[in-house]
């Protein structure tokens, strides 16, 4: 636990200023953003509610001038401790950042937010026959921008990959408060160095994600279900090696 410290007045009214009624100061509501599945609970001064791009732009700024930690936040599924904010501060939670901005299924492609929730993903992609390949255990109530921190993966990526694998760009903030852009809409785009792969992974230590650019892949045509018994664990791994 880490001893919780009243933020200052300033540091309130800042961002007040930012967020308006999606900022909360309030002890027991601070606490619901202070763990996650790794069992780590630590309380934050304050948890904001991002919407736009924009304004973690800000909060990144001000966070860096008032010299106070921030933690990026999905929705808590992770078992790493990588969302629990260990030295106080802000946590920002994307769950209001969670639209889909387009699905190009000629393109093979979906631009999203990262608090849209993987399951609500594969659900909009489905009608367009296209799904995107992380399945995480936690599918049906984590967020993209937590696979993407984590770079989750789950049984599909033996096949597909894990989602360093399929996302082809992003959209982030650095910790100095500068927005950039990094990859390319495209599966081929070899120049410059490959910022979107370093990121992915990263857990919120490099910079925070505020859209994504996912690869997408067709759905399979047919489905079948196979039934395989092993007399031990040992002729089990030989199988599947």
């Amino acid at each position: 636990y880490t001893a919780r410290m009243v933020p200052s007045s300033s540091l309130q009214t800042i961002l007040s200023g930012i967020f308006g009624e999606a900022v909360s100061f309030d002890a027991a509501e601070c606490l619901v953003y202070g763990y996650d599945n790794s069992r780590r609970q630590a309380t934050p001064d304050a948890v904001v509610f991002p919407s736009t791009h924009e304004q973690v732009v800000a909060l990144v700024r001000t966070c860096r001038a008032q010299r106070v930690p921030l933690t990026a936040r999905g929705r808590g599924t992770n078992t790493t401790g990588a969302s629990v904010p260990i030295a106080g501060g802000v946590v920002a939670s994307f769950e209001r950042m969670n639209r889909v901005l387009r699905i190009e299924p000629d393109n093979r492609l979906a631009v999203v937010e990262p608090g849209l929730l993987n399951a609500d993903l594969q659900a909009a992609l489905a009608p367009h026959g296209l799904f995107w390949a992380p399945d995480p255990t936690s599918a049906p109530y984590c967020t993209v921008g937590g696979n993407i921190a984590c770079n989750a993966g789950g049984p599909r990526a033996v096949k597909y990959g894990a989602t360093r694998d399929n996302v082809l760009a992003l959209r982030a903030v650095a910790g100095s408060g500068e927005d950039f852009r990094c990859g390319k809409p495209t599966t081929k785009g070899a120049t410059g160095y490959d910022l979107t792969r370093l990121l992915i992974g990263s857990e919120g230590t490099l910079a925070i994600v505020t859209e994504a650019t996912l690869k997408l892949t067709p759905l399979a045509s047919a489905k079948r279900t196979l039934r395989a018994t092993y007399v031990d664990v040992e002729a089990a791994a030989q199988a599947v090696a």
